[in-house]
Parts: structure tokens; C-alpha cells; sequence
């Protein structure tokens, strides 16, 4: 009786060794390094040389709660701007009617006076191509520094019959016949520096602001006139312009558009014409910050 317990006990062992080894089974290691999941299967969970590794990759990047933390430099490249432009004239006429360069080109057409330089303020324009804009980052890219440069382009329209002409000296008069375009282009390759504010810089379309100053040197002048009796003409040469503008510049903006401005610090013609006319520009900027 005692050998034919141990017998069974024995056998009961056995049974039980065999049932907890499960032949079907696949075991399975799994190791995460970094974004990669590296599993290793085995058919009989002993290390071959025909193991298999099979590598599942867990792309982050597009979680929402990893954000890219901003560049301390970005660069926004060709920004278009589209306004009006005007002058403040404070011109002392009676002065500088004896200064040379208004003159009379007929007793009948009088002399060059406010009235005869007055602008169409709704045909007076102002485009500007920005080849570049930099934004550099000073504090939290909250307060940034900001700086391009570009090509600002002033069309003055105006509404009486004013001429400009280059020679023998450069002068200005009251033209004796109607223009349906009477204007006076210039352009300025112009390096405006701002300092901007961005009260919340991870949100795109979040309200920011700028302000600093320019300054810009006239690459060209002309104008151009349409009448039926001359047809269309320009004139180009010296005009007796500034050679170099200085400006307060400012914008507002929401998301990619926003509001800008600009105000001359010195006058667009030189001083020896006599003219104290100061132009401005308010428009759109049309940017990516």
C-alpha cells in the first residue's frame, strides 16, 4: 500500500509538469526604446537563430500635448502691402514762389500754389514688397525684435494740371492743358527695424503689435501724364526729391492680417524747392506674423 501511494504521487507530479507546459504558447518580449517597440517572437520560446523581430514605430509627433518649441529667428519671406497715401503740406507758398523752383508757365495758368498740388486722396496709393521679414526673439518671444527690407512705392495722383520738368533746371508749374493721370511716383529700397510685441505667442491668429522706424533711399522718381492732346508721357530725372526718407512705422495685426502705417520724419521734396510737404501711408500688410 505505501509503494502504490508513492506511485501515484509520482504520477500526479509528472501530469502536473506536463500541464503547465503549454507547447502552443508564443512567448513574447517586448522592449520600448525611445519611439520604437521592439517585439521578439520564438514558436517554441527558445532563442534560434530564426527568431523574429518584428519593429512597431509610435509616431509622437503628432500628439497635441508635445508641442515644437519656437525658433529664437524666423523668417518670413515676399510680404505685400496695399494702402492710400497723403501729404501734410505746410508749405509757406509766398516764400517759395521766390525760391526758383515754382514758376509760371503761362501769365493765364498763375502760380504754383496749395491748390495745385493738392492730392486725390482716393487715387493716391501706396504698394510696398518686403523681400524679407525677420522676427528675433528678446523675452519669451513675447517682446521680439523685427526687421526686413524692401521696396516701398508712393504713386502721388494729383488733380489740377501740375507739371514737373528736369531742365535746364529741375522745376514745377501749372501746365496750360487737363490731364485724365497726373502722377509723381516714387520708390524707396526702405530697412524698417520694430520692436514687437506678442502678448501670446503660441497662438497664431492672437493679437500682436509693432512699432519702430525706417529708412529708405530713393532708387527712382519719374511721372507719368495721359491727355488727349499729348497722349501718354513720363518724365523722368531729378525732381528735386529727398534722396533719403526717414519714417515712424507702426502695425496692428490679428493672424495674417494686419493693419500698418508709416509718417515721414523728413519732408519729399529738398529744402531748396521751399515745399514742407510730409507724406504718410495707412494700408494692409498682408504677412504670416
Amino acid at each position: 500500500m505505501k509503494h502504490l501511494m508513492m506511485l501515484l504521487a509520482l504520477s500526479g507530479l509528472v501530469q502536473l509538469s506536463f500541464a503547465q507546459t503549454d507547447t502552443t504558447a508564443k512567448p513574447t518580449d517586448t522592449v520600448q526604446v525611445g519611439n520604437f517597440i521592439i517585439i521578439k517572437k520564438n514558436k517554441d520560446g527558445k532563442l534560434t537563430d530564426d527568431e523574429k523581430i518584428n519593429i512597431n514605430i509610435n509616431f509622437k509627433g503628432k500628439d497635441k500635448s508635445i508641442k515644437k518649441k519656437p525658433g529664437n529667428i524666423s523668417t518670413n519671406w515676399f510680404i505685400f502691402d496695399l494702402g492710400f497715401t497723403n501729404l501734410v503740406d505746410n508749405t509757406n507758398y509766398t516764400a517759395a514762389q521766390g525760391m526758383g523752383y515754382l514758376k509760371t508757365g503761362r501769365p493765364a495758368d498763375g502760380q504754383v500754389n496749395q491748390n495745385s498740388m493738392a492730392l486725390n486722396s482716393g487715387k493716391s496709393s501706396n504698394a510696398n514688397i518686403w523681400f524679407f521679414m525677420q522676427k528675433m526673439n528678446v523675452a519669451n518671444h513675447v517682446l521680439n525684435l523685427k526687421y526686413g527690407l524692401g521696396l516701398e512705392m508712393y504713386n502721388f495722383r494729383y488733380d489740377r494740371s501740375l507739371s514737373y520738368r528736369s531742365s535746364p533746371t529741375p522745376y514745377v508749374f501749372n501746365d496750360s492743358i487737363g490731364f485724365s493721370k497726373n502722377k509723381l511716383y516714387a520708390g524707396y529700397l526702405t530697412v524698417p527695424f520694430m520692436v514687437n510685441i506678442n502678448p501670446y505667442p503660441n497662438k497664431k491668429r492672437a493679437l500682436s503689435m509693432s512699432f519702430g522706424v525706417s529708412a529708405g533711399y530713393l532708387v527712382g522718381s519719374h511721372t507719368k501724364q495721359i491727355s488727349a492732346e499729348r497722349g501718354k508721357q513720363k518724365y523722368h530725372g531729378d525732381m528735386m526729391l529727398q534722396p533719403w526718407r526717414f519714417a515712424v512705422v507702426g502695425e496692428l495685426g490679428l493672424g495674417p492680417v494686419r493693419l500698418y502705417g508709416s509718417y515721414s520724419l523728413n519732408d519729399l521734396h529738398k529744402e531748396s524747392t521751399g515745399l514742407k510737404q510730409t507724406p504718410y501711408a495707412v494700408g494692409i500688410r498682408f504677412s504670416n506674423w
